[in-house]
């Protein structure tokens, strides 16, 4: 079982603290692309969290259920007009079971790398295999590693750097292993978080989603189906159950 790195102190303020993914310009073209896949088909989020992405798709009459493994983060999303109408399971994503069959499955915001191990990164794959109807949608929304460049004796990389908030992340190539460090201004006091990770290449993905009897249908740069290309940070990602 993963560790669970999102309790009460993480929860509580994780809306706030990733306010710019619930800006309309950033969740609506998430929304709409994962709606066109559904289809009207029941769908399941893995590591729903608070509802960033649920709660609009479920808006619009999609029947949504979820797996989460901070039980702090579901309370988030049952305060939520429309949160206690979602079913979530309580449980790590690479093996715990929902009842019923998905046209749609989805993993959003680089969660596939909270599963910090190659197997149970596999096992995710096998697990929503086992989740989706004939010809099902998987897709993940993950960043491309960005690893290029990095010196052997300073492995990290800054990724925001403001008057509130900074960011960084440590690499081990090694390992293929990261910890994203953030740090967050609360009025004159600072306070810390961090979150291990594994990274994962898009060519490694394709070979998890063979082994679990998917094909890729689909990469995109990004929500709105710009290119992927070798300039991309990030990709959508689309595998269908075989």
């Amino acid at each position: 079982m993963p560790t669970d790195h999102f309790g009460e102190d993480v929860a509580s303020r994780y809306d706030e603290d990733e306010a710019a993914m619930f800006a309309a310009s950033a969740l609506e073209p998430a929304v709409d692309f994962l709606a066109e896949l559904a289809a009207g088909r029941p769908v399941l989020e893995l590591g729903i969290g608070t509802g960033r992405v649920a709660l609009p798709l479920h808006s619009r009459g999609i029947a949504v259920s979820g797996i989460d493994l901070s039980a702090a983060m579901v309370d988030q999303l049952r305060a939520k007009p429309g949160g206690d109408d979602i079913p979530v399971v309580i449980g790590d994503f690479a093996t715990a079971t929902v009842d019923g069959e998905f046209g749609l499955a989805y993993l959003v915001f680089n969660t596939i790398g909270n599963l910090t191990s190659q197997p149970e990164q596999v096992a995710c794959f096998r697990n929503v295999a086992r989740h989706l109807v004939p010809a099902g949608r998987f897709v993940i929304e993950v960043g491309v590693p960005d690893v290029r460049g990095l010196a052997a004796d300073e492995p990290a990389r800054f990724d925001d750097i403001s008057d509130d908030h900074v960011g960084f992340d440590e690499y081990d190539v090694v390992t293929q292993s990261l910890v994203s460090h953030h740090f967050y201004r609360d009025g004159d006091t600072w306070r810390r978080g961090f979150t291990p990770l594994r990274y994962v290449w898009p060519s490694e993905l394709d070979l998890m989603a063979q082994l679990a009897d998917m094909s890729l249908v689909e990469r995109w740069g990004d929500w709105d189906r710009s290119a992927y290309d070798a300039n991309s940070v990030k990709h959508v990602s689309v595998w269908q159950k075989d």
